[in-house]
């Protein structure tokens, strides 16, 4: 679509700077778990006043552009699904811990939640915070100009967020919502903590954040703090710290396939709990049915086909955009023309700046239901027939990412 003249990019470029410090993921993906949890408690009869008392933990709602028709049943979701999970790092309402800059509002994380019409592949998009975009014109006030997209939250809300990447992308995303601190440390702290591998020692002095080589159980501050880090880890850049915030968040889903969470109604209702508290959901989302449908959708993923990708984009630009990400737009299209097909993809790339791969490959865990051989002795759990899936389309190297079987470990800056 045509462009408005970009008369205000050099001050908002600025503006896309001032608090580029602070950085840091937000845990976007919490939304994903906690749609999860709220499925699974109110399937294993710890009352619906859990379940209500988690949806109405939930902050103010924000209306999109495009709002969807009809309320789900209960029950798996019709058809593909997309939410934008958007982290900000704005401080109103959080612990003063996080410090007192009430007026940081911008999307420093920008994530796209993609479930296929088939429910078989899941892909999670993460677009970076400085990457140079159209901002969309949006419903109320602000866009219409180039430049860096976590800028958008402050110009426009949320709404104009979603406009914004739908018009990058292509998806139409009716589902979104704004994450805050809380929700990180609530949620890690639920799970007893997540399990990362450090290659090489992380030490950054902007976030405190000083990890040796090898295994480490992240929760609380040291989760969050692990998950802003950027000058700790590969080159310092967002693009290495997006790589560095995938290492965590395939673990945190192996984490929730392999001990047992879903079935601990308490352990669901905590994180359900922290996650929802911490959230700033849009109208389509604040739903105790449309939550649940989107979990059903999401459950029977195997690990291999839960993808988590980086934009494809690059670090450069010029004049204003120096030092900025540019969009491979190349590639950005492959990728976004198998999503936008419900088509599972398959990497052949690496992994990104911020993490190497372990060699280790993780397995989806054996069902507890699964039928057991008579006799004597221990009984060992008989796996079900393995389902037929479609194959993958394999995406070029250009394309960053794991997927949640791959065992990655974060690279330090040592």
């Amino acid at each position: 679509m045509a462009r408005k003249k970009d008369t205000r990019s050099e001050s908002r470029v600025a503006h896309g700077r001032k608090r580029s410090r602070a950085g840091g993921v937000r845990f976007a993906i919490t939304v994903v778990a906690t749609a999860l949890a709220v499925a699974l408690v109110s399937g294993t009869g710890v009352a619906a006043v859990a379940v209500w008392d988690v949806a109405t933990s939930a902050k103010k709602t924000v209306t999109l552009a495009t709002e969807p028709d009809e309320i789900p049943q209960i029950g798996a979701i019709e058809g593909g699904v997309n939410i934008l999970l958007v982290g900000s790092d704005s401080r109103e309402g959080q612990d003063p811990i996080f410090g007192d800059d009430s007026e940081a509002v911008l999307n420093d994380v920008n994530m796209i939640v993609h479930i296929a019409a088939d429910h078989k592949s899941a892909t999670v998009v993460s677009i970076p915070r400085d990457m140079v975009v159209p901002l969309a014109d949006c419903p109320d006030g602000g866009g219409g100009w180039q430049g860096p997209i976590n800028a958008a939250l402050s110009d426009g809300g949320l709404a104009c967020v979603v406009l914004t990447v739908e018009e990058l992308t292509g998806l139409s995303i009716p589902y979104a919502a704004v994450v805050q601190f809380g929700g990180v440390i609530g949620l890690a702290d639920a799970l007893g903590g997540v399990d990362v591998c450090v290659a090489e020692d992380i030490n950054d002095d902007y976030t405190s954040t000083y990890l040796t080589a090898g295994n480490h159980t992240l929760s609380g501050m040291a989760a969050l703090q692990f998950l802003r880090t950027r000058h700790g880890v590969g080159d310092g850049s967002d693009l290495s710290r997006i790589s560095n915030q995938q290492v965590f968040l395939s673990a945190l889903v192996r984490k929730l396939k392999d001990e047992g969470t879903l079935t601990n109604p308490v352990t669901l209702y905590n994180l359900a709990k922290a996650a929802v508290s911490n959230l700033t959901l849009s109208d389509s989302l604040n739903n105790v049915d449309t939550m649940v449908s989107i979990a059903m959708a999401l459950r029977g993923i195997p690990l291999d086909r839960v993808v988590f990708v980086q934009y494809p984009s690059s670090t450069g630009g010029t004049g204003v955009y120096l030092g900025k990400v540019q969009p491979k737009v190349a590639a950005a299209e492959e990728l976004f023309a198998a999503l936008l097909a419900d088509q599972p993809i398959a990497l052949s790339g690496e992994t990104g700046a911020g993490s190497i791969k372990s060699g280790q490959v993780a397995t989806d865990p054996v069902p507890t239901s699964a039928p057991r051989p008579t006799g004597t002795g221990t009984a060992t759990p008989t796996p079900p027939p393995a389902e037929v899936l479609p194959p993958p389309v394999v995406l070029s190297g250009q394309v960053l990412g794991q997927n949640a079987g791959e065992v990655t470990c974060s690279k330090g800056n040592n």
